[in-house]
């Protein structure tokens, strides 16, 4: 054979080699497209058959006296964004595995229905993927006392985990048994607000900081004006601050029979109770009393299977998932009787509109309002406000609509979740009643503004603005690189003065109370939900449920529909929802995400939300209504 005949022959191989195996891949790629597209259409036509019997639940099995496994994954929040779950299956697939949010009335409901469920034979709290933001205090307390009831009807609560934090711990505190990894951790550090400061930060870049603020207390600002708290705000964020960890360790404590006491000493003086156990985490909180007993997972498995029996393939325990059991419930019936609607205003208030579960849109948040006094079945609203408040002109548009739905004969009932400050108590102050948990963070009446120029780092650049205008307000073009005219200086100034008159007027308006009074326990003071009752700020403490049957009261409804006034979707995109979210239940199972408790995850988490906090600051006065220590 010839050395021409040779290389044809190789090459005639390779190439038929070759075309063999993208042949094959080709074929792969078609089998797994026809599964995909057998799964869809199953699920699509199990869907179909729910939105025709009008059903929107998801059959699960269930097992006979199976444990329900609380383990929210994501984190703790009032509402939850709508998320694409074909999204996240994708996301998955690349191992890009990011926290979802949880809404607190989900668990909730959850709970509640469980305590019913004559399947259902106790709870296993599993909260390691729970994250809980800071001034989270409320949503707790309502998930708990949701427990205590659980644990009232008789059915045992379990909590489990690899370690706890301080917030898990406070839920897991409900449980009749608590057991941790025998390499775990407990750490109580209390309640704290803390923040940079970057004076001498601005200084040194030569930025100028040019704020305008109305109150004494109104600490938003302090972190461009100075390089340590000031004393007003050390005065203010302690009173709160007391009142939240007091509530903690009362719950705490109550709900594990500790001596009182107990909570404080391992808080204030674990170096010396460390050394007790030669440095043992898991020891120190088994000796403290916070812990039962410590097992490795195996152990645990081992247990939960002896409590709840195994389950059909001797695997596990006989059990039922949150996100399972959630999806088992469906939607929250809406019958023939009067509705009483709910609105929520979550999030920092913005103008213009905003997803729900990501801000509290003026616009949107007005529509709402809009379309509950529009429809006739509507009988009362519930304005569920958790928000530290944000530009005063969408607060202003909210009122507004609620004033319009007020004078249209329904009563407005305002339910305060762990927060309604600043711009979120303005929208509350109309209302014909306010609700406030204990531990709601409440109050700062207060006014601001601010924004930055840069003429000094110019100039040490080489950089040199100029021009000509034809007012004297005209400079105001050149901001940013060139400095402020003083009278722009004074008109700002004169603008967030009359913004915080007008905030005292709203608050009169809407609680008779003589503006000099408001002034005296305004000036963007925080207060907590007990001492703000005592103001006269809120009418009655209690928490969302309480507020739904003081809305029922003032309608004169005895029977009634609970229904969340949102967004609409077509009967088509509803139905796209359902498909994608029991798809990717179907293909994804009971996976969880990559717990992001990492030093790493946590420097780029803190990075993402200083940059989200400057998007939200676009009220067209620049005038803010927002306390912002409430949300640290």
């Amino acid at each position: 054979m010839s050395e021409h005949e040779s290389k044809f022959t190789v090459w005639g191989f390779i190439k038929g080699f070759a075309k063999l195996i993208i042949g094959f891949l080709l074929l792969l790629q078609g089998l797994i497209g026809l599964v995909v597209l057998l799964l869809f259409v199953g699920v699509l036509v199990n869907v179909m058959n729910g939105v025709a019997g009008n059903n929107d639940e998801v059959s699960v099995s269930i097992p006979s006296e199976a444990a329900l496994v609380l383990d929210p994954n994501g984190v703790l929040v009032e509402t939850a964004e709508e998320i694409d779950p074909f999204e996240v299956l994708v996301e998955q697939a690349y191992g890009r595995n990011e926290p979802t949010q949880i809404a607190v009335h989900d668990i909730v409901r959850v709970i509640r229905n469980a305590k019913e469920d004559d399947r259902i034979k106790g709870i296993v709290l599993d909260l390691g993927s729970l994250g809980v933001p800071s001034s989270s205090a409320s949503k707790l307390h309502y998930i708990a006392d949701e427990l205590a009831a659980f644990k009232d009807s008789g059915k045992k609560i379990i909590a489990v985990g690899d370690y706890y934090s301080q917030d898990q711990y406070f839920l897991a505190a409900n449980a009749d048994e608590i057991y941790m990894n025998d390499f775990g951790n407990l750490i109580m550090y209390g309640y704290g607000n803390y923040g940079m400061y970057l004076k001498s930060f601005m200084d040194k870049l030569k930025i100028t900081s040019h704020v305008f603020r109305v109150g004494t207390y109104k600490s938003a600002v302090e972190p461009f004006l100075r390089d340590d708290m000031s004393e007003e705000a050390k005065e203010a964020n302690l009173a709160y601050l007391n009142v939240l960890w007091r509530a903690y360790i009362d719950k705490v404590e109550g709900a594990r029979g500790l001596a009182p006491g107990s909570v404080e000493n391992y808080a204030n003086n674990m170096s010396s109770i460390m050394q007790s156990v030669d440095g043992n985490f898991a020891n120190a909180a088994v000796q403290s009393g916070f812990v039962d007993r410590l097992m490795t997972r195996a152990e645990t498995a081992e247990y939960l299977a002896q409590t709840f029996g195994e389950s059909r393939d001797g695997k596990s325990f006989k059990k039922v998932g949150f996100r399972r059991y959630l999806a088992s419930l469906g939607r929250e019936a809406d019958d023939n009787d009067p509705n009483i609607a709910v609105i929520t205003a979550a999030g920092t208030i913005i103008d213009g509109e905003a997803p729900e579960g990501r801000a509290a849109g003026g616009d949107t948040v007005s529509a709402q309002l809009k379309k509950a006094r529009e429809d006739d079945k509507v009988k009362a609203v519930v304005l569920r406000i958790d928000s530290p408040g944000g530009s005063t002109f969408a607060s202003d548009i909210i009122r507004d609509e609620l004033l319009a739905l007020k004078a249209s004969g329904k009563p407005v009932v305002a339910s305060m979740g762990s927060m309604a400050a600043s711009g979120g108590y303005w929208i509350a102050a109309s209302a014909d009643e306010i609700w406030a948990a204990p531990t709601t963070i409440t109050g700062s009446i207060g006014i601001f503004g601010y924004f930055f120029t840069f003429e000094n780092l110019a100039a040490e650049l080489g950089v040199s603005v100029d021009g000509v205008g034809t007012t004297s307000l005209s400079p105001i073009l050149a901001t940013g690189t060139g400095p402020l005219p003083e009278s722009a200086n004074d008109i700002i100034q004169q603008s967030t003065e009359n913004g915080y008159r007008r905030f005292l007027t709203v608050i009169n308006e809407g609680r008779g109370l003589d503006p000099d009074y408001v002034d005296s326990i305004g000036q963007g003071r925080v207060w907590i939900g007990e001492r703000a009752q005592e103001l006269r700020l809120v009418d009655h403490l209690g928490d969302y449920d309480d507020a739904i049957g003081a809305a029922a009261r003032l309608a004169n409804l005895e029977t009634y529909d609970v229904v969340k006034m949102k967004d609409r979707r077509t009967r088509f995109e509803m139905l796209l929802g359902n498909v994608s979210a029991q798809a990717t239940t179907m293909i994804m199972g009971e996976q969880k995400v990559k717990r992001t408790n990492g030093a790493v995850a946590r420097i780029i988490q803190e990075a993402e939300k200083q940059v989200a906090f400057f998007e939200e600051f676009n009220d067209p006065n620049a005038s803010y209504a927002r306390c912002i220590a409430c949300e640290q």
